[in-house]
């Protein structure tokens, strides 16, 4: 929306001294004409903003100007206080210095209300996360080595879009130069990366669909599960309250629908001896000979 737009035209000159048309274009996905609207726009409404051509010119408010803090509610200053902490805790460009310029624009103070941290409780890898959010904000092509959901390694490499966090694991979107496609990795399956110098240009979006992801077509099975008592904290955690069951002696019935692959067989030998498979009847199997081969190897 055009609004919101000229809100964060505002915003971001406050926090530079000049911006070029070309600049604001590319950030909004918009031309330069439309930037030049804009720019005349803020002008009727007040905004002392001011275009200089030639070298070393650009899009400037003059210095001595103050956003009036009245255009905003009080909630709507929150809320944009809100969105900015928690941008600011993922290292997203100067969010931190937009945030401590508008908290005393607002004449707020800022509550350390979020942390966000990337890593792994085990080990992790940070690096991974940061390196990606590089590449994607610099357009940098990157260059790795990926494991698939078999064990397949294959070299990628990549134009990244965006980082996704889904069903408890990262990923990264982005447009595989091998595959001529876009495509999903997830992080924890990315070796050897490196962010090389070679820029690329953005693609239109219109032009190229998510058509595939990086793993293989999975059948959904439908799951009835019996789970001892001594996994509540387990069942809490994993599963929505509307596939849970409490039972009278304190266990739990999970009824839960989820693609069947390795890493649902997985899942379930987890509990160990606290749960049960009570339908299909196949998956029990499965999990029963899965069961007896671990036994073999102790």
């Amino acid at each position: 929306m055009q609004a919101n737009r000229l809100f964060e035209i505002v915003y971001l000159l406050l926090n530079n001294e000049n911006m070029t048309a070309k600049e604001l274009a590319e950030r909004f996905d918009v031309s330069t004409r439309t930037v030049y609207r804009d720019v005349d726009a803020l002008s009727l409404a007040g905004i002392p903003v001011y275009m200089e051509k030639g070298r070393g010119g650009g899009i400037r408010l003059l210095p001595d100007f103050v956003l009036n803090k009245s255009i905003l509610s009080t909630q709507e200053q929150n809320e944009i206080l809100t969105a900015l902490q928690g941008l600011s805790q993922v290292g997203t460009g100067e969010a931190g210095q937009v945030l401590q310029r508008l908290s005393g624009i607002f004449n707020k103070t800022v509550t350390n209300w979020l942390e966000v941290d990337f890593t792994d409780w085990s080990f992790g890898d940070g690096d991974i996360f940061d390196n990606f959010k590089t590449a994607i904000l610099e357009r940098r092509v990157a260059e790795f080595e990926y494991f698939n959901a078999y064990g397949k390694k294959t070299y990628r490499r990549v134009e990244p879009i965006q980082l996704w966090f889904k069903s408890r694991a990262w990923y990264l979107k982005g447009f595989c130069t091998n595959k001529q496609g876009i495509r999903l990795f997830k992080l924890a399956r990315v070796r050897n990366l490196v962010i090389t110098k070679e820029g690329f240009n953005k693609r239109d979006s219109l032009a190229i669909r998510p058509d595939s992801h990086e793993s293989y077509h999975r059948q959904d099975v439908t799951m009835r599960l019996h789970i001892a008592p001594e996994m509540a904290h387990r069942v809490y955690d994993e599963f929505v309250e509307d596939m849970v069951e409490v039972q009278p002696d304190g266990s739990y019935i999970v009824t839960v629908t989820w693609p069947e692959d390795n890493w649902v067989y997985g899942f379930l030998l987890s509990f160990g001896e606290y749960v049960k498979v009570l339908s299909p009847e196949y998956l029990r199997d499965i999990i029963k000979k899965k069961a007896l081969r671990i036994a073999e190897q102790y």
